[in-house]
């Protein structure tokens, strides 16, 4: 019998470029690269100012085109789909947090969270109930009704990261997400990130420059002038996993 065809990863770019501008002012922010994620894996992507790190993010994202190459989301090629096909896949497959929290300054955390579900349509019960769902999960269902202005910053990531996982994302995007909040902060958010990853199976891809952040990742890409400088995975490395 014939052998049944291998299952698709659940990230895979080939080959992709990325060319910004024209003639002299023309910079190269990704040149050629292959980048494979599968489900469930927690990925550190790093490299330095330019590198091409935050590039590769906002064209998995959706959020940037590259200018050659192939991404495929899922074994779908994602040049072939429409606008609003996209942008159905970033609202139903990904979640995306910033280093800026980016909530409603005069809005409740559960009502910043049930922002995504507004736009898919769902009835207010619903939404409510998912909603406080996903605070629970990060640990503010006792907060609900706060404010931003009401909350610390690790609580309003947190909200944040709520807001990103209500839907239920295939991929959390994080970018610099530990960048505006101090040292200990910053390790309670990754240790939400990880259970997530773990818990719930989320794929969590995270751009950080902070080499202590990216110890929790179970694989580290490395970006150098827009190419992958190193691919590496702590069973690869020797290392220890973060998680218990």
């Amino acid at each position: 019998m014939p052998k049944a065809a291998a299952k698709a990863p659940l990230i895979e770019l080939t080959g992709v470029t990325k060319v910004y501008g024209t003639g002299n002012a023309q910079v190269r922010a990704l040149d050629g690269i292959d980048l494979r994620i599968e489900e469930g894996e927690f990925v550190a992507i790093m490299g330095p100012s330019g590198s091409g790190k935050s590039t590769v993010a906002n064209i998995i994202g959706c959020l940037d085109e590259p200018t050659d190459g192939t991404y495929r989301f899922m074994g779908v090629d994602v040049a072939s789909l429409t606008r609003n096909q996209r942008a159905l896949l970033r609202r139903n497959f990904l979640g995306f947090v910033f280093q800026g929290f980016n909530l409603l300054a005069r809005t409740s955390a559960i009502e910043n969270v049930e922002l995504p579900l507004i736009y898919r349509g769902m009835g207010r019960r619903e939404r409510l109930h998912l909603a406080m769902q996903a605070l629970q999960h990060v640990g503010l269902g006792d907060r609900a009704g706060h404010t931003p202005g009401e909350l610390s910053g690790g609580q309003q990531q947190r909200v944040a990261i709520a807001r990103a996982i209500v839907t239920r994302p295939y991929v959390l995007l994080a970018d610099e997400p530990t960048g505006n909040v101090d040292t200990r902060t910053s390790h309670e958010v990754m240790d939400l990130m990880t259970r997530l990853n773990r818990d719930q199976g989320i794929t969590v891809l995270m751009v950080t420059h902070e080499h202590d952040m990216a110890e929790y990742a179970d694989r580290v890409v490395r970006f150098v002038d827009g190419r992958i400088d190193s691919d590496t995975r702590k069973e690869e490395a020797g290392a220890c996993s973060t998680r218990p």
